[in-house]
């Protein structure tokens, strides 16, 4: 044991040396390590007392009792890589016959659902902005627009006049990879869209020439990180807690519309997504959301 100790101390100051990995990753892989090495999972060659075998049968009981134990997914991955490294400079420097962990994926992370507002929330938000103000009117038909759309924030920003048709209710959006699709924008939108343009964008708009649909009070387009900051601001003033983003109106614009009996499909191309495996996280959020409500309303939830 003291051998196996000894390398895992030359391979972490050869990691450093070769790699500059910080203190603390020096640390986590000393303690991932001589966790394996607890575990039984290292032991010395019996025809050759300077070689190590791993107990690579072993390793799955290992991670089980781990996962039982309440290891989180991240740590074993990383401890995982730990081992990977060190069986790596274990053959380089012919400790190691072959390599044990071949053919070993590590453990998936699990997909997180995407945050999401309540449609009472949603509500607050769109009614945050003071709307007596140009800057009231400018942020209140952008979020009307995120939440008709689902459009991404850099999608947003990306508009131009000429890609908005108010006689047919839709806009031109470009999204990744430069593809284009036409989104509905539904009458509240439309109408805040007609008196931001009518208004408060053609006032300041002045001498610029530039086309696009949400301006800076400078008559410059709006950037991505001041939609930002301006969607955090009405958050506060609507009273709303959690962290919310223009990606955050995106996902409830996906999970309101499954709430409410959309296909799926439908709601891919709105979001312009090209897999439809992706929109399919979105129903995961509904599914949970109903199980939520019918647990804190049912009288036998």
């Amino acid at each position: 044991m003291d051998t196996i100790t000894a390398n895992v101390d030359r391979f972490l100051d050869a990691a450093w040396a070769e790699d500059g990995l910080a203190e603390s990753t020096l640390v986590a892989y000393r303690n991932d390590l001589l966790g394996f090495l607890r575990a039984g999972l290292f032991v010395l060659n019996s025809a050759e007392r300077d070689r190590f075998e791993i107990g690579v049968a072993r390793l799955p009981a290992i991670l089980a009792t781990r996962i039982r134990t309440g290891v989180r997914v991240t740590t074993l991955r990383r401890q995982l890589s730990a081992l990977r490294r060190f069986c790596a400079w274990l053959r380089m420097h012919g400790l190691l016959a072959s390599d044990p962990l071949a053919g070993l994926d590590p453990p998936k992370l699990p997909r997180r659902l995407p945050g999401v507002l309540s449609e009472r929330q949603v509500e607050a938000l769109l009614a945050a902005p003071d709307t007596q103000t140009p800057l009231g009117v400018r942020d209140r038909a952008m979020l009307e627009v995120l939440y008709a759309s689902g459009m991404r924030v850099s999608e947003l920003t990306g508009i131009t006049m000429p890609e908005l048709n108010f006689r047919q209710g839709l806009v031109r959006v470009t999204g990744k990879g430069g593809k284009d699709r036409l989104t509905p924008l539904g009458e509240q939108a439309l109408d805040w869209l007609q008196r931001w343009c009518e208004g408060p964008r053609r006032d300041w708009l002045g001498q610029s020439t530039t086309d696009a649909l949400f301006l800076s009070s400078r008559g410059t387009g709006l950037t991505r990180q001041a939609v930002w900051h301006r969607i955090r601001l009405h958050a506060i003033r609507a009273g709303i807690s959690s962290s919310v983003s223009p990606h955050k109106l995106r996902h409830s614009f996906a999970t309101h519309l499954l709430d409410h009996g959309a296909d799926l499909r439908v709601v891919q191309l709105l979001l312009g997504h090209a897999d439809l495996a992706t929109t399919q996280i979105y129903t995961h959020v509904a599914n949970a959301r109903m199980k939520s409500l019918h647990e804190r309303h049912h009288p036998r939830g």
